[in-house]
């Protein structure tokens, strides 16, 4: 083969990589119009009986009934990883580890549409997505209360939206689990609920780090949603 067909089939490789991996948000959509749609039952048909035999041994070794009453899910950016907990009564109780594959920003609140922060605060699910770009996907109810307060007194009328918890590996504001993450996860909250499902998003672990200070430099409303953020965290402790 000459080395112009063999550049030319290298650039057509290449280029159909960054098509499926970066413009998933455009042809997915198109592919689901194509092939159909799926529903929330789809979904349990296809993954539930395998996702709950991967989560199944966790609750069982923390002693927790599957399925749970509730549901928290702490998500810590500084060190990418999302713990489950979970609670048949009052005292929530830890179940596993999962990493964070993918994430972007930095440390610090989102405040604006386009900056590409993971927000940080206290959240609820607003509905789960089974036909997402990213295999399946859980939406945050980003910006809440809070947040819309303090963008309206800044004149802050964008603060961003559309933020998901999600499959694949690859993330502009969101929380990317992978996909058998997403899976168990999606089927775990459509099984008790989105109602029963919270989740918590801070720079960095409240219950082993004062993390006040780093609202230092930043807009006043931000050591209220730290201590807001390590009030919530301490509910949480891992057993010694």
């Amino acid at each position: 083969m000459s080395i112009f067909k063999l550049t030319v089939l290298a650039v057509v490789v290449v280029s159909t990589i960054c098509v499926y991996l970066f413009m998933r948000p455009y042809w997915v959509p198109l592919y689901h119009k194509v092939a159909g749609k799926q529903s929330v039952s789809d979904v349990i048909r296809e993954y539930g009986e395998t996702s709950e035999a991967r989560l199944r041994p966790f609750f069982q070794q923390a002693g927790v009934q599957y399925p749970p009453k509730s549901v928290t899910l702490l998500a810590i950016k500084g060190t990418d990883q999302l713990e489950l907990w979970a609670s048949n009564d009052d005292n929530p109780v830890f179940i596993r580890t999962y990493p964070v594959l993918a994430a972007s920003g930095v440390l610090g609140p989102k405040l604006q549409e386009g900056d590409e922060q993971v927000p940080e605060g206290i959240y609820s699910l607003e509905y789960l997505n089974p036909n997402s770009a990213f295999h399946l996907s859980m939406k945050l109810n980003y910006p809440n209360d809070f947040d819309l307060i303090h963008a309206h007194a800044e004149g802050r009328e964008a603060p961003g939206t559309n933020i998901f918890i999600h499959g694949k590996a690859m993330s502009v504001g969101c929380l990317a689990m992978g996909d058998e993450v997403i899976e168990e996860l999606f089927v775990l909250t459509a099984t008790i609920g989105k109602e029963s499902v919270k989740v918590a998003i801070a720079p960095i672990d409240p219950r082993k780090h004062n993390i006040l200070p780093l609202a230092h430099g930043k807009p006043k409303w931000v050591s209220e949603l730290y201590t807001n953020i390590t009030d919530y965290f301490s509910r949480y402790q891992h057993s010694s």
